[in-house]
């Protein structure tokens, strides 16, 4: 399929797709007359790609664990690909995603005590 099938099959616009071919995040392959060609398994990748910079990954860490993914809930990295360094990348993200669930997670408390002192018992 050529970039334009691609964006209307994500939604997501055909100058971030050219942008994750920069990033060598996709591949397509290139006709002859310059044209790049998606297989069908791009659309997963997108939208792959798409998950793991929603959850605040950078690019960086994408191309580095992205050639392991099988799936939005399967990782396969052998271990020997997985540098010290990726790992160390990694590690400190879960840690920022732990630190704003933590945060999430208390300011829903509040909202909810809140609620129930300023709410009358027949308005849950």
């Amino acid at each position: 399929m050529r970039i334009g099938e691609l964006s209307r099959r994500t939604g997501v616009p055909t100058r971030l797709l050219r942008y994750y071919e920069e990033q060598d995040l996709l591949h397509p392959d290139r006709a002859d007359n310059g044209y790049r060609s998606y297989g069908e398994a791009a659309v997963q990748d997108v939208q792959q790609i798409r998950g793991l910079l929603d959850s605040g990954l950078t690019t960086e860490m994408i191309r580095a664990i992205l050639p392991y993914l099988s799936g939005p809930e399967q990782i396969h990295p052998p271990r020997e690909c997985v540098t010290p360094e990726t790992a160390a990348l990694l590690s400190g993200h879960v840690e920022r995603i732990q630190a704003r669930i933590d945060c999430l997670a208390r300011n829903r408390d509040r909202l909810v005590a809140y609620l129930a002192v300023v709410r009358p018992q027949g308005d849950r």
